[in-house]
């Protein structure tokens, strides 16, 4: 399929196997003809056999091996796979091309509310409320009218920390982990700038996060380069001086350009 490859050996209909195209990493192929011993007969005439074998190394380091009989099948179904699994361009992915039947995008607005996620989550902690702070995009363009936040911290300090975020993105929940208490929050860069500005609400905001003795990482998707390239344009990063128990680990992501 345009997401799937499916292995089958046909000997039972439960025994399939599926692997994620957009899991494959690399593709070998090998090729051969066999004559004599390894000939077939045909009519009583003796013919050709074609085989070959197609190496496919997966990004969660499987690797497997499939012995496609006969030569053109072989490179037909490596050319296919080869294809499908190096696409340029996101939009031709599975879930940008299939539309099912009696779908109506609109619906995908109102598959959830911040509201009802806010209640599943009060059901096992009282850490977080609900702020309509940003009502009417009053604080950030980019955010909803309601969002999830600490109850320790009021709208005040909410606003004030959004001054201090590019784009007034402030840190709000993500995700809650019910079992051990711990959360991911989503934000933009801070705007320390070369000068190395200093916002005490956002550095009391962060601290407050964590629980007591507890170490939390921000994830800078930005190259370490990037992030200090940054500080000249009026960004930058959150320093180890000022965030002392947060720990900062660079995981770039590549931004394409269109």
């Amino acid at each position: 399929t345009s997401h799937h490859l499916l292995l089958s050996s046909r000997a039972a209909e439960n025994m399939e196997l599926w692997l994620l195209i957009s899991n494959i990493d690399a593709i070998e192929k090998s090729v051969e003809n066999l004559y004599g011993d390894h000939s077939l007969k045909v009519d009583g005439d003796r013919s050709s056999v074609s085989s070959g074998t197609i190496t496919i190394k997966c990004k969660d380091l499987c690797v497997m091996y499939l012995e496609i009989p006969g030569m053109e099948e072989c490179l037909n179904i490596a050319s296919s796979i080869e294809a499908l699994s190096s696409l340029q361009s996101i939009t031709q992915m599975y879930p940008y091309f299939y539309r099912p039947k009696n779908l109506n995008r609109q619906e995908g607005w109102n598959l959830f509310t911040t509201e009802e996620e806010f209640t599943r989550l009060s059901a096992n902690t009282t850490n977080w409320r609900l702020s309509y702070v940003n009502k009417a995009f009053a604080v950030c363009p980019t955010y909803p009218d309601a969002v999830l936040v600490l109850r320790s911290v009021d709208d005040e300090m909410l606003k004030a920390v959004a001054r201090f975020r590019q784009g007034g993105r402030f840190p709000v929940l993500s995700y809650y982990h019910r079992k051990n208490g711990m959360v991911i929050m989503r934000s933009s860069q801070p705007m320390p700038g070369a000068n190395g500005k200093r916002c005490k609400e956002d550095e009391q905001f962060l601290a407050a996060v964590l629980q007591p003795d507890r170490k939390g990482f921000i994830i800078e998707t930005r190259s370490i380069q990037a992030t200090h390239q940054a500080r000249v344009k009026g960004g930058g990063f959150e320093t180890k001086a000022n965030y002392p128990n947060w720990k900062r680990l660079h995981r770039p992501i590549d931004r394409g350009r269109g």
